[in-house]
């Protein structure tokens, strides 16, 4: 038995159930997956802001200095029911059936606690004075029993109307085995039930991707791909596709026509002008900020640091931003003394015994990183880009993946789209991709967005792949075993 067939064991434990779904009725219900979601979300919204308006009336609205008439405390909530909008938006609390409940709680909760914040400077701005907090500290946590109470509710009803989707995968290598476990963390969502290889004929592979209800496409020929994708769309079959470097440079190419020729344009030279300009304005501004409001915490950090071991309070590398240029990244140290005194590049786990116990302290609310802002400020790195690597281990990623300069067209970032996307032990060649996806589809919105993720990533950091890599590796062995038997 193939790698592939030996992982996806684990989702069919319910098959009996997810195969009592018609296929042609799924398509139907699919019409309506996103007027749900967004009802669901006006449901949530209007209970939260009701909330909220009820305990404006009976604890501020009368005691300010210059009470409103009704538009006025009619405006005032629906700039509220804004805020809750805005800040869901970006942390993604309304994407239901999309992240697992616990991320959509985390991400709800942070945003009420942002949007409940905002509020209560904005009561006090409004008042005059510093108005008093209790009522906000209760209602945000009657609002968390909401939200929990909404999460479990709308997603078990979500699981009703739309359960796992009938998936078979067609792969080209065996390196899909690790997508399938990564998929199968997800077992709501997904349901893969066969593979099929691309070595198998054409009418076979045709045959079995018209049984389900969508299919995974990952690591086979272009040519071929293009061919079971265009198949799939005359047949309205749903395709997820393991994207190559190209096809996240294509995604960021513009539409532009030649007379009445359809043409993408592939600009391939990273951020334009105005767009650096403006992206330097913000860094500038941001990181002075920063450094400011996180003194307090880099000085009690610099003395930790100092007094665990006497050694030096900060630690300088060699990293690469924009061009390929070389720079010296700041931070606090976390590890011992000559943690590399052999000379040689090592990534570090998170279970690196060259780690002291500060450092992990510092290295688990990323407070080792507060330095950085400082070579923010002097044009070294962004707020908002790919994270620096060191010149050794880049040169020994190109040696597998060429395209892995492709990420310097930006300056190296405090944080970026990788980060709060991945997991600790995300593959280089992931991070690559997510890399340039930030690259090819760049905002100031965007930067905006993984900002606010960072603060929920600091706040509940990502478990790793470990169990998922574990399964993998077993996998690969047995086929090993197999092979040798044979």
């Amino acid at each position: 038995m193939g790698g592939i067939e030996c992982v996806k064991l684990r989702l069919i434990k319910e098959s009996d159930h997810f195969w009592s779904h018609d296929n042609s009725d799924m398509s139907k219900r699919d019409r309506y997956k996103r007027l749900i979601t967004f009802a669901s979300a006006l449901v949530l919204m209007g209970i939260l802001t009701g909330i909220f308006a009820y305990v404006w009336y009976e604890n501020y609205s009368e005691t300010i200095v210059l009470p409103y008439y009704r538009r006025g405390n009619w405006t005032l909530i629906a700039i509220y029911c804004l805020l809750i909008w805005l800040f869901f938006k970006a942390y993604g609390g309304f994407k239901l059936g999309y992240l697992k409940k616990t991320d959509m709680l985390y991400s709800q909760m942070i945003s009420m606690v942002c949007v409940n914040t905002v509020s209560y400077f904005l009561i006090s701005l409004i008042g005059r004075d510093f108005m008093k907090v209790s009522p906000i500290l209760q209602m945000t946590f009657v609002h968390f029993g909401v939200i929990a109470i909404w999460t479990v509710l709308t997603g078990k009803l979500y699981f009703l109307i739309y359960p796992p989707r009938k998936l078979v995968i067609l792969y080209g290598s065996k390196q899909a085995a690790s997508l399938v476990m990564k998929m199968s963390q997800r077992v709501d969502k997904y349901m893969i039930c066969e593979s099929v290889s691309i070595s198998e004929p054409e009418d076979k592979v045709r045959e079995l991707i018209e049984k389900y209800e969508g299919i995974i496409i990952c690591d086979i020929p272009a040519e071929l791909r293009n061919d079971y994708l265009k198949f799939c769309f005359e047949r309205s079959i749903r395709a997820y596709i393991a994207p190559k470097i190209s096809d996240i440079i294509i995604r960021g190419a513009d539409d532009i026509r030649l007379f009445d020729t359809p043409l993408l344009l592939c600009r391939n030279y990273g951020l334009d002008f105005e767009s650096r300009l403006v992206k330097r304005i913000f860094d500038i501004v941001f990181s002075l900020v920063c450094i400011v409001l996180l003194s307090p915490f880099m000085i009690v950090s610099a003395i930790a640091v100092k007094l665990y071991d006497g050694g030096p309070v900060f630690y300088k590398q060699k990293r690469l931003t924009i061009d390929n240029r070389e720079f010296d990244v700041l931070k606090f140290r976390s590890m011992i003394v000559d943690a590399e005194k052999d000379g040689k590049a090592r990534l570090a786990s998170e279970e690196d015994d060259r780690i002291t116990p500060v450092g992990k302290v510092l290295r688990k609310f990323r407070i080792d990183e507060f330095p950085q802002f400082f070579n923010i400020l002097k044009g070294d790195m962004s707020v908002v880009g790919p994270r620096p690597e060191r010149p050794e281990l880049t040169e020994e990623y190109k040696k597998d993946m060429p395209e892995f300069g492709f990420r310097l067209k930006v300056k190296a970032g405090l944080t970026g789209y990788a980060q709060v996307t991945g997991v600790y032990d995300t593959t280089p060649y992931d991070k690559l991709k997510m890399d340039l996806m930030y690259i090819e589809n760049f905002s100031m919105r965007m930067d905006l967005q993984i900002i606010l993720m960072t603060l929920k990533t600091m706040l509940f950091p990502p478990k790793n792949n470990a169990e998922s890599a574990e399964a993998v590796l077993a996998v690969q062995q047995k086929d090993k075993e197999e092979n040798n038997k044979e």
